[in-house]
């Protein structure tokens, strides 16, 4: 497979695991951000629940209104936990060593650049001389 990393030549294997390094960093940025999608509408839920609480006190219904007010409004999500900590938590302790560790090994082996694997793809497939196929801008 033809390359475009200057002088650092690398083997088709070490482009893959580096593809497949590249690919699981960015499912894994995907689902950091389904879970800040989750802390947003849960946010918002709770926000909803509590205007809907108080439209069931405006309308005489405080017994239910009290009990939405006291057992879910501003509830945990986990034991002792909203959802910005569990965002926070997954950060601090799965994302931020994730990303770290991915760049440590593209520094290593790629000289630091990204996708070295979509690269070679572009070089085999583009359409040499053709508009809309140039190897850059």
């Amino acid at each position: 497979m033809a390359n475009d990393l200057g002088d650092r030549d690398l083997d088709d294997a070490t482009v893959v695991a580096l593809g497949e390094l590249s690919e699981a960093l960015e499912t894994v940025e995907r689902a950091r951000g389904h879970l800040y999608s989750f802390h947003q509408l849960i946010g918002h839920a709770d926000f909803l629940l509590g205007d809907a609480a108080d439209d069931l006190a405006d309308a005489g219904h405080e017994e239910w209104a009290e009990e939405i007010h006291r057992d879910l409004v501003g509830r945990n999500v986990l034991p002792g936990r909203w959802t910005f900590q569990l965002v926070e938590d997954f950060e601090e302790t799965y994302y931020d060593l994730f990303r770290d560790l991915e760049r440590r090994v593209r520094d290593d082996l790629a000289g630091g650049r990204r996708h070295v694997y979509e690269a070679r793809l572009k070089e085999l497939r583009r359409s040499k001389g053709q508009p809309g196929h140039e190897a850059s801008p």
